[in-house]
């Protein structure tokens, strides 16, 4: 996915050898993610960063971009999934932004489906509670943009819940990559950051959803290559988008209380 890496500020044609070679050299182990040498991260500053992996078997480095999200984000989990080839990573499926009563939360598990991965399976225990709340810290990168401008009227609504408000659909089909989400959301605001090996300006939109603010990233070269303006403070974007970050709270301790559990 190194279309991903334009999202946080490095062109199309940057030396994915190089950015390797950058984060073994200057880089650090990448926690919970297994053998030093094979996992690792490099910070860029303001929350960006760059982590690279090799599992055993596989030849070449997988080269991932992330973001330390400012605040966490509720998340009633209902299902993990582990991928078979990925075992320090885990695909969370839940209802985001879940009601504080337990009561109301069984008549209401959640502000809307959410789909995403965290890095850092490796803390998550070997069972949760159906409907465990865990805090999660995620940003979403550009797979796709298929919209930047004003609100659209009818069109904008119909698009959105009903009444132009924000949309967040996690893609369904077995054949759709894990995380992804198709959303439809108004800009709140834009968080102006500088990619420091590049020099390339980096924009977080951080867009309206239900309790917290998502954090989203697009590469600006798709933005061009398609014609689309840049965005702007109370504009519309929309999308599609993978989900992924950390655990940031919410594990259980070493005893939990019986029910129905899942992993």
């Amino acid at each position: 996915m190194d279309f991903l890496l334009e999202c946080i500020g490095f062109p199309p044609d940057t030396s994915l050898e190089e950015i390797v070679d950058l984060v073994l050299r200057d880089g650090e182990p990448a926690a919970w993610r297994g053998e030093p040498e094979r996992h690792r991260r490099l910070g860029l500053g303001s929350g960006l960063e760059i982590r690279i992996d090799r599992d055993h078997g596989r030849e070449h480095w997988s080269v991932l971009p992330q973001f330390q999200v400012p605040h966490r984000l509720r998340v009633a989990v209902d299902e993990i999934r582990t991928p078979p080839d990925s075992p320090f990573d885990a695909l969370i499926h839940g209802w985001a932004a879940p009601p504080l009563d337990p009561e109301e939360a069984r008549l209401q598990p959640g502000a809307y489906r959410l789909s995403a991965f965290v890095t850092d399976a490796r803390r998550l225990p070997r069972k949760l509670p159906f409907g465990h709340v865990l805090a999660l810290s995620i940003a979403g990168f550009a797979l796709d943009v298929s919209h930047v401008g004003p609100e659209r009227g009818a069109l904008g609504a119909s698009i959105g819940d009903g009444d132009g408000g924000p949309r967040i659909a996690p893609l369904g089909s077995p054949e759709d990559p894990g995380g992804c989400s198709d959303v439809s959301l108004r800009i709140e605001r834009i968080l102006h950051l500088e990619n420091p090996i590049t020099r390339v300006p980096v924009e977080v939109l951080e867009v309206e959803a239900p309790e917290r603010p998502l954090q989203l990233f697009v590469s600006r070269w798709q933005l061009e290559k398609d014609s689309l303006p840049q965005p702007r403070p109370g504009w519309r974007v929309e999308g599609t988008f993978l989900f992924s970050g950390r655990i940031a709270g919410g594990l259980p301790g070493p005893v939990r209380g019986a029910g129905d559990r899942f992993g």
